[in-house]
């Protein structure tokens, strides 16, 4: 099934690394992720957004293969991961949410002695180390102990060391939760290369700007469901106006104000601090408002993003 772009043409199909149809995973009377379809395709990067414990972990966890799915079917890489998991654990990069680094090594070290759990050569190995210290940007941090890394840093490391075996999906989830802005800024232009050079990236992300620059096809979770589903763009224009308006009124009551706002824009939504009107032109919204009597305690149109279509398909914020 070829997916369909913005501008309404047909992509050219790629091969297909994973297909999951009505996948669910429950912890006893629990479920986690409650029936989900998805594919992910070569040469993609696929991203699962929502807010914790909307099931994304989880789902990874059972691409990852240390989980077994409850039910529904699960293919990764042509194979099945309940049968089938180490020659799948073999053809897989995982950065999972939190490092796992050998601290009392160096960084060359983890690179290394990780490449021996794949049976690779020792010169291969030392050939891709040296490859991966490169794009991690830490060869001059080789020799030295992981302890005293940043976060950054040891994050990088951490995605360097999943692929030393060059795999053919990676899978990273939450890769940046905890960065500083700048951390994350350098992280998402390693993976932009990494995507850039053909890898097969799949991540879980509750960063609406992670999932507008990293990703080329989205599922958007909630409750273990998916919500929505399509390219950052698609989503945005399918379920949002080219602008929102945010008014913040400090302590007023905002329903009574809600109702004198109506007919202003597509659509208005009350927030517990402030009021989104969702309108083509955020300037002539304002312009509305102000005509209308009302004088908030700031105003401020910004373009829609992903955390407006999360709003949109499921009644709430990212962060609620």
């Amino acid at each position: 099934m070829a997916r369909v772009s913005v501008d309404g043409l047909s992509q050219e199909p790629l091969e297909v690394l994973v297909t999951a149809r009505k996948l669910v995973k429950c912890f006893g009377d629990f479920t986690a992720v409650d029936g989900i379809d998805f594919e992910v395709r070569r040469q993609e990067a696929f991203g699962f957004l929502g807010p914790n414990g909307a099931g994304k972990s989880t789902t990874m966890r059972m691409l990852g293969t240390v989980s077994t799915p409850t039910d529904g079917d699960l293919t990764i890489l042509g194979l099945d991961p309940t049968t089938d998991g180490p020659a799948i654990r073999s053809r897989l990069g995982v950065v999972p949410q939190e490092d796992s680094l050998d601290t009392e090594l160096t960084v060359r070290q983890n690179l290394s002695v990780y490449g021996r759990y794949f049976d690779l050569p020792r010169e291969v190995i030392k050939a891709r180390t040296a490859e991966l210290l490169d794009f991690a940007k830490l060869t001059e941090r080789a020799d030295e102990l992981v302890e005293p890394l940043s976060g950054g840093m040891k994050r990088r490391l951490t995605i360097a060391r999943a692929l030393i075996n060059q795999p053919d999906l990676l899978l990273l989830d939450e890769p940046t939760t905890g960065l500083d802005p700048q951390a994350r800024h350098l992280l998402w232009e390693r993976l932009y290369r990494l995507k850039q050079d053909g890898v097969s990236l799949v991540i879980t992300t509750h960063y609406m700007d992670e999932a507008e620059q990293l990703c080329d096809f989205l599922v958007v979770m909630d409750n273990g469901r998916i919500a929505a589903e399509g390219s950052p763009r698609d989503l945005i224009e399918r379920y949002c106006t080219r602008e929102v308006l945010e008014l913040r009124f400090g302590r007023e009551a905002l329903t009574p104000i809600e109702e004198r706002l109506a007919g202003i824009g597509d659509r208005i939504e009350t927030l517990p601090d402030r009021i989104l009107v969702f309108a083509a032109d955020g300037e002539a919204a304002v312009a509305a408002v102000n005509e209308r009597g009302l004088h908030p305690d700031s105003s401020l149109v910004r373009r829609a993003t992903l955390e407006d279509v999360f709003l949109r398909v499921t009644g709430r914020t990212l962060v609620d």
